[in-house]
């Protein structure tokens, strides 16, 4: 079975009798492991209401760029989707969108999210074999492949119209390995194509004895997030992995650690990798001895002896090879830029993410987060969804 897992696709849906077959795309992109968002046509719902798609994506339906209900959540909402997205699949494509994508026209949220997308464009135009044939549409198709637009000619049988002939939507199966295809070549252009990188991610756990340690709340959403970023750029990324409850893919070939010094270990194992992302929550500090047994209340010392930590990304810093690039994460609670500037300099980093965990819906364990990025004389910042920031962190970072 194809493999699609950790894959944002955006699947938009045109006012075409073909729309019914989109709910059960959807459903093959789900079962190929891909997260999918659906936005559709105000025609499309004429033919399949939004809340089937809804409720089979879990995700809103995007239709309307302005929302009356809620107008501040609709205005950016293409730029995010489009951001979001590793491969915007338009199934069925109507004659009459395929024109607005051509040219230019954003009219609607799906045209809207297409002009902003960042991401491979999947046409499947489906109409019938008469409006295939017409020049104008013949040409539209021409300028789509001029535009690096990704089209799957339609399949011939039976038609809607009770005639047989070319315009048929493809069946599932076909779309989603025409998609695929497309997200490998994608990958194989990407600016760390054979490239080896190394990411971490999660806490550490310092034991204290067999049942008690000293950690930190961090999920790994960041630090997957970013992984996952890095392959979608074209990197054989190796994740290095703390205790988290989230479930990995194995494109990730995770490697769980416990402690920061099995960590440490790992780091020299890996010292050779052409981009390190340190994103785990690495603890400074570990118990200075560790009980063998589990420590009775009524004979623990009340007071905590502690010793430092390896450091490994600064041991990377001192250790770094030509050409390689080190990024490093600092969680801060004051004076985020004045300790995120020093920290680059010190390690010897390319480049730092300052993470402010006084924010709301930023740091440990949210799905969102709030980052700014330092570099030689450079300060940007990102806010959003942690697989969105992490993907333009990325693309700012390498140039894509």
């Amino acid at each position: 079975m194809m493999n699609l897992s950790g894959k944002h696709i955006l699947l938009g849906v045109t006012g075409g009798i073909a729309a019914y077959k989109s709910a059960l795309l959807l459903r093959e992109f789900q079962k190929a492991g891909a997260e999918v968002r659906v936005t559709m046509t105000p025609s499309a719902t004429r033919f399949v209401g939004s809340e089937t798609f809804a409720t089979l994506s879990r995700h809103e339906v995007a239709i309307d760029v302005f929302n009356e209900a809620d107008p501040g959540d609709s205005w950016t909402k293409h730029i995010h989707w489009g951001d979001w997205a590793d491969l915007f699949v338009i199934a069925p494509c109507t004659a009459n969108t395929l024109a607005k994508l051509v040219h230019g026209q954003a009219d609607n949220m799906l045209t809207s999210v297409a002009l902003a997308a960042r991401c491979p464009l999947l046409l499947c135009p489906t109409m019938d074999a008469e409006m295939i044939r017409h020049p104008a549409v013949q040409r539209n198709l021409e300028l789509a492949e001029e535009f690096g637009f990704h089209i799957l000619e339609p399949e011939s049988g039976y038609l809607a119209s009770g005639l047989e002939g070319a315009g048929r939507l493809p069946e599932p199966e076909s779309i989603l390995k025409t998609g695929n295809t497309i997200l490998e070549q994608a990958r194989k252009k990407g600016p760390l194509s054979k490239k080896k990188v190394i990411v971490t991610a999660g806490p550490t756990r310092e034991q204290i004895d067999p049942v008690r340690y000293i950690s930190n709340p961090s999920s790994g959403k960041m630090g997957i997030a970013m992984a996952e970023a890095a392959r979608a750029l074209g990197g054989d990324v190796t994740l290095l992995h703390g205790p988290i409850s989230s479930e990995l893919p194995a494109h990730l070939n995770p490697v769980k650690f416990q402690s920061a010094e099995d960590l440490f270990e790992l780091i020299r194992a890996h010292a050779d990798a052409d981009v390190v992302i340190m994103a785990a929550a690495v603890a400074d500090f570990r118990p200075e001895t560790r009980g063998e047994q589990k420590i009775k209340k009524e004979k623990a010392e009340t007071t905590l002896k502690l010793k430092p930590n390896p450091d490994s990304l600064a041991w990377l810093g001192k250790q770094k090879k030509s050409g390689q690039v080190l990024i490093g994460f600092a969680m801060e609670t004051e004076n985020l830029e004045e300790n995120a500037l020093k920290k680059l300099k010190k390690k010897n980093l390319d480049w730092i993410c300052a993470n402010d965990l006084t924010g709301d819906g930023t740091g440990f364990e949210h799905e969102t987060n709030h980052i700014t990025l330092f570099g030689d004389n450079i300060r940007e910042e990102f806010k959003g969804d942690k697989s969105i920031i992490a993907k333009q962190i990325m693309r700012r970072i390498f140039g894509k």
